[in-house]
């Protein structure tokens, strides 16, 4: 799905050298928030998790140079009477604060609640992660409270505050013009 600066694809075992690369360069920015797969071996697992119905993940690339800029992932998607995901997004350092994730998650929002029917996506962040936390609620995520020692980061338990996007919502934003 393209964008006006971004596009969003699945990503393809031939990226993976980039993609490690990106990860290596952004080891700082990213540590304590998150994990990404960081060896051959981690992303061939990344790459086979995508391949299950219950997972669809998206690197963010930029149109004008094809780089590879970070990752969008709904995980543990779920059917039946739930239709819901869980949101997981990294941006590598060279491209942060640029406004590419933004534009990008709202590509990606787009298909989940199009062409994936989902009704629910939940994103979890960490309290002190004010960029992540100001990125949700700009594309309309609301807080729905906060789970205690949620996730077990970098060997450490994290509580992380709970948001939510429904798919009315969703559409709502789009037809009032409140785009990303």
């Amino acid at each position: 799905k393209r964008g006006r600066r971004v596009l969003v694809r699945p990503p393809p075992r031939r990226d993976r050298d980039e993609f490690l690369g990106l990860v290596r360069e952004s080891r700082r920015l990213h540590r304590g928030w998150i994990a990404p797969p960081n060896t051959p071996r981690t992303y061939a697992g990344y790459l086979a998790r995508l391949r299950e119905d219950r997972h669809a993940g998206y690197l963010l690339v930029r149109r004008e140079d094809q780089a590879l800029m970070g990752v969008i992932n709904l995980n543990e998607i779920v059917r039946g009477v739930f239709h819901s995901a869980y949101l997981g997004y990294w941006i590598g350092d060279p491209f942060a604060r640029q406004g590419y994730m933004t534009e990008g998650l709202g590509l990606v929002l787009g298909l989940a609640f199009g062409r994936l029917r989902l009704h629910r996506v939940e994103a979890n962040i960490q309290p002190d992660n004010a960029a992540s936390l100001a990125l949700v609620r700009r594309l309309g995520f609301r807080c729905e409270g906060r789970s205690l020692r949620y996730l077990k980061i970098g060997g450490r338990w994290r509580d992380h505050e709970r948001f939510a996007l429904l798919a009315e919502e969703w559409r709502g934003r789009r037809r009032t013009g409140r785009r990303a």
